[in-house]
């Protein structure tokens, strides 16, 4: 139960995000916004407030809660999306951005209709419009009232639906009406919330499980408990091999995932785009780079002590047991704040919980509106709508999908392990989407008509795979693959498609719309090269201690 110490601490939290959004979301100067100070903050972040919002944007029920019930289930190995996450940042940083802000994009598909043609743009646009209100707003909703339903409630889901609806009002009263201003700079208090209760969670169980009730002890205790759960790279034998299996987060298939997410995905990648300048935009993704190597101590570690209770003790066990008999691994992050921190830092905890969830929300919105308005509305709806109407349609966008969450998110339940069921089905769509990208970057013979069939295409190609799989039909010509690796073969079958319709179509000639590049187009500071060596070291250490 919360005190009203922390009541009032949850109440300050609300308070404060609250203002700071509405402060931003003002007109200056009497001037209304236009799409520009809407969708892309008037291009005036700097570097600490893109790095900021981008790990804002990414760490949320779906980290807090799915990512711990993955380290529940499968131990640190689930922590590769992580540490190879800051890795792809680097890339993303060094390779894609010049090319991006060179074009001045406000939206990824904007991107498809500059190398290719509009129909390629309006495709995926449809697509990202329907995958965000569907999946993402959804599942970030589902999964936070999950867990406020566990801290909160009995943990019987009889107030899920109440914090559905909390957390969307929320989100929508501070987000809506200033735009991506009013999110990112939301968004630099909540990090240092969800990082700070985070770790306040994390050390408290630990020295909660150690023997003498110190962390350093506990950490000790809980490797020499569960040494198979401190394994980096699964083998074969691993049942959870399904969903990591081994090498392949190296050198396979998690790098579709991860390219995809931080270079290609809207809500991700808008904030750079919003930065003052290039400079500003790689020293902020290098400040996320050096995050993201936390977070798994916040986000897996917890899991994994939730683990070495339920195994130590029957009484704890009875808790994570769900009403057919199946094992809760979501609930362990809940269930420890539920449990073990005290009056005080629980208000401080849940409202660091709350700001995971209501930061990707708003985020997720403003990518939502963004693109429909910028990619669906202008171009095919409206091609002489005025800076008021492209704000004013952004406004309505976002609340009509956030309505449409709402009732679609209780529908979510039963998911084991809400993380991986998120990355494996958002797999099918990614490997296609991928090829279209890299190839329309860095190989210039690539047509537009290849990248509309590369994006049909990849669809049945990613479902042959995951009919073996699934086992939804017996049959051997599907072969039965850990989804890792259907996404990496759905890539490389979906690109040599598309290059060979390219040459087919161009017959060995450049596109005209393929991109020079040049080398000095991808020089970076010396700032961010340290910085990411300082990453890529940090990297090598861990998976040498840990394989």
């Amino acid at each position: 139960m919360l005190t009203t110490l922390d009541v009032s601490i949850l109440v300050v939290y609300s308070i404060l995000i609250l203002s700071v959004g509405l402060y931003m979301s003002r007109s200056k100067n009497g001037i209304e916004k236009n799409s520009k100070d809407y969708f892309l903050a008037s291009k005036s972040l700097p570097w600490w407030a893109v790095g900021a919002s981008l790990i804002a944007a990414n760490i949320s029920a779906e980290q807090f809660i799915g990512m711990s019930g993955s380290g529940f289930a499968m131990g640190l190995a689930i922590a590769s999306y992580e540490w190879m996450a800051a890795l792809t940042l680097i890339i993303v940083g060094k390779y894609f951005l010049p090319i991006f802000i060179e074009k001045g994009l406000y939206t990824i598909p904007e991107f498809l209709e500059k190398r290719y043609n509009s129909q390629v743009k309006s495709i995926l646009a449809v697509f990202w419009v329907v995958l965000f209100i569907f999946v993402n707003l959804t599942s970030v909703l589902y999964l936070g009232a999950t867990a406020l339903d566990t801290i909160l409630g009995n943990g019987d889901g009889s107030t899920i639906v109440y914090s559905i609806i909390g957390l969307a009002l929320f989100t929508a009263a501070y987000s809506l009406w200033g735009g991506l201003s009013s999110v990112a700079w939301t968004d630099v208090i909540q990090v240092i919330l969800l990082v700070a209760g985070g770790l306040i969670t994390t050390f408290i169980a630990l020295s909660e499980v150690s023997p003498d009730n110190t962390i350093i002890n506990g950490l000790k205790y809980i490797y020499e408990k569960v040494p198979e759960k401190f394994d980096m790279i699964l083998d074969s034998s691993h049942p959870e091999y399904a969903n990591l299996p081994g090498i392949a987060v190296l050198v396979g298939g998690m790098w579709i995932a991860n390219i995809y997410y931080w270079g290609f995905n809207q809500y991700i990648i808008q904030r750079t785009f919003a930065a003052k300048s290039l400079k500003e935009a790689q020293k902020g993704i290098v400040f996320a780079a050096l995050l993201k190597m936390i977070i798994p101590l916040i986000v897996v570690i917890p899991g994994i002590i939730a683990f070495v209770m339920y195994t130590d003790s029957p009484q704890v066990a009875a808790d994570f047991i769900g009403p057919n008999g199946e094992i809760m691994n979501d609930k362990a992050f809940p269930w420890l704040i539920s449990n073990y921190v005290p009056s005080g830092l629980k208000g401080l905890v849940l409202a660091a919980l709350a700001a995971a969830i209501v930061s990707s929300l708003a985020s997720m919105l403003n990518s939502t509106s963004t693109i429909f308005t910028m990619d669906i509305y202008k171009p095919l709806i409206n091609k002489n709508a005025s800076e008021k109407q492209l704000v004013n349609i952004g406004r309505i966008t976002g609340l009509t999908a956030l309505i449409i969450a709402i009732f679609v998110a209780p529908m979510l339940g039963g998911i084991p392990q809400a993380f991986q069921y998120i990355q494996e089905y958002t797999g099918i769509v990614s490997p296609g989407i991928l090829a279209i990208f890299i190839l329309g970057l860095f190989w210039k013979k690539t047509t537009g008509k290849a990248a509309i069939i590369g994006a049909f295409l990849s669809i049945p190609i990613a479902f042959y795979f995951k009919v073996g799989s699934k086992g939804w039909i017996d049959s051997n010509l599907f072969p039965d693959l850990p989804w890792m690796h259907q996404m990496g073969l759905t890539f490389l079958i979906t690109a040599v498609l598309m290059i060979l319709i390219s040459f087919r179509q161009n017959k060995g000639q450049d596109d005209e719309k393929g991109i020079d590049l040049n080398k000095s187009l991808f020089t970076t500071s010396p700032v961010f090269n340290v910085l990411s060596f300082a990453v890529i070291l940090m990297l090598i250490v861990l998976y040498a201690l840990f394989w």
